[in-house]
């Protein structure tokens, strides 16, 4: 088989290795969803009206239900936003799930207001944020001493680091203590 022939097999057989590619991908969407949750997504497909209609009255009573008595728990993108901001900087990856509605810009940074800090002998400050996070420094330095009431933003830095910008001053490197 020459180069030019042998192109359009290999698109082919590119073409039907990712056909299930996708539906592996779909399959495993679905088996991380609740199933009470799932049979509500499931009544789409139903073509004929009335049927389709019974299903969403059947399966919408049963996540009511599953809601009721704690077997779901539903959250919206506020709540999501303060779960994540408030477990920021925490190795927590069971709550990996929560960030599935926020942007990439909202997962890797949060914003917050210095509500206290202190200094270690070295001179490095450790500081206590509106909310209770205890951030505490590694390295850099700061050109002001922060204040009560600072605003810091903390971002996500390279190999499981974050770095922290104190009232618009170059970044410190910084550890969630808390």
């Amino acid at each position: 088989m020459g180069r030019l022939t042998a192109l359009p097999a290999a698109l082919v057989l590119a073409g039907a290795l990712a056909a299930p590619l996708g539906a592996q991908a779909k399959d495993k969407a679905d088996a991380e969803r609740a199933p009470s949750f799932q049979a509500v997504l499931n009544c789409r497909g139903i073509a004929d009206s009335a049927a389709r209609l019974a299903c969403y009255d059947t399966a919408a009573a049963k996540l009511g239900e599953a809601e009721t008595h704690g077997e779901i728990v539903v959250i919206d993108r506020a709540q999501a936003t303060a779960a994540h901001k408030e477990a920021f900087g925490l190795h927590v990856p069971s709550l990996s799930f929560v960030t599935r509605a926020l942007k990439p810009e909202e997962v890797n940074r949060v914003d917050g207001v210095v509500d206290g800090f202190r200094t270690d002998i070295n001179g490095r400050y450790t500081f206590v944020l509106e909310g209770g996070a205890i951030w505490r420094q590694i390295s850099g330095d700061l050109y002001h001493p922060p204040k009560h009431g600072s605003k810091v933003q903390i971002r996500h830095g390279s190999l499981d680091s974050f770095l922290m910008n104190v009232d618009g001053q170059p970044s410190i490197k910084v550890h969630r203590d808390q």
